[in-house]
């Protein structure tokens, strides 16, 4: 009985740090200096992988008129990666909605809001010179020689 009660104890004793730990992350995080909205979009991170976009919807429609609100998904498993997207009718709309839930709780985590960054084009790479393909279907590498069967 007394080794279940100082066990006890100890998890209650590590757990009160990590509480005071998350606090102090999200006012270091609310604290930086947040850059000037230039567009209405938002990247939303730290979401929940049960968060749907209906929630998500949900949670940010009280700031403004939504266009959008879209959660990430892997191709393959189709489960949530974690962050998303939303967009407002205005660039106000998206400030306040960006003051109003940055590092505030949504399905049980701590979500992020910042300001979407434009899509970059992917760089095209150039054709590798070392492999020549023959007629045959082969490949031929000069370092190695040739590969298939």
């Amino acid at each position: 009985m007394a080794f279940a009660s100082a066990f006890r104890r100890i998890l209650n004793r590590s757990s009160t740090p990590s509480i005071n730990i998350r606090s102090q992350f999200s006012s270091i995080r609310l604290s930086s200096t947040l850059p000037t909205l230039t567009s209405p979009k938002l990247f939303i991170s730290g979401l929940s992988r049960n968060t749907t976009d209906e929630n998500l919807f949900k949670a940010f429609a009280p700031f403004g008129n939504l266009r959008e609100a879209k959660i990430i998904t892997d191709r393959g498993s189709g489960k949530s990666r974690g962050f998303g997207f939303v967009s407002f009718e205005t660039v106000e709309e998206a400030e306040r909605a960006r003051e109003g839930m940055n590092a505030k709780f949504l399905d049980g985590w701590v979500i992020f809001v910042d300001p979407a960054k434009p899509r970059e084009a992917p760089q095209q790479q150039p054709p590798r010179r070392d492999m020549q393909s023959t007629e045959t279907g082969f490949t031929t590498n000069k370092t190695v020689g040739w590969s298939g069967y």
